[in-house]
């Protein structure tokens, strides 16, 4: 007798559905989706550069002013008095960005000459004073 068969003759049809080739193509399907899944879902994860749209800034130009051992005061290399400091003074505070103004003094400069040009350049509305000195040879 016949395994898994009804009847005694082998000619009959079978009634009885065969699962064994269902459950492997079944098994083989889910063995793929097993593998391929992670393989859809891995990224790779990269830093990239962020753009910005801000303008650069515009840096303004410093404003050297030097005063010598007699008292005598240079704008970039020229010689100014006292009124003429303070009409440029209070054109260069109207810029915008506002300028730094380097201040730099010789060693026997009388210190009344240097309180004068920091008062106008307060008063003309310079906020910001660099002090430039030179270090000894």
């Amino acid at each position: 007798m016949a395994m898994g068969s009804l009847s005694d003759s082998e000619d009959d049809f079978n009634p009885e559905i065969n699962t064994t080739p269902l459950v492997d193509v079944m098994l083989v399907l889910l063995i793929i989706f097993i593998m391929t899944i992670p393989v859809m879902n891995h990224a790779v994860k990269i830093d990239l550069p962020r753009a910005s749209d801000q303008p650069d800034e515009v840096k303004p130009q410093n404003i050297n002013l030097s005063i010598d051992a007699d008292g005598k005061i240079y704008w970039d290399a020229e010689v100014v008095d006292m009124n003429q400091l303070n009409l440029r003074i209070a054109t260069a505070a109207q810029k915008q960005p506002q300028p730094e103004l380097h201040l730099r003094a010789e060693r026997t400069t009388q210190y009344e000459k240097v309180a004068q040009v920091m008062a106008a350049a307060q008063t003309g509305g310079l906020s910001k004073i660099g002090f430039v000195t030179d270090p000894k040879k």
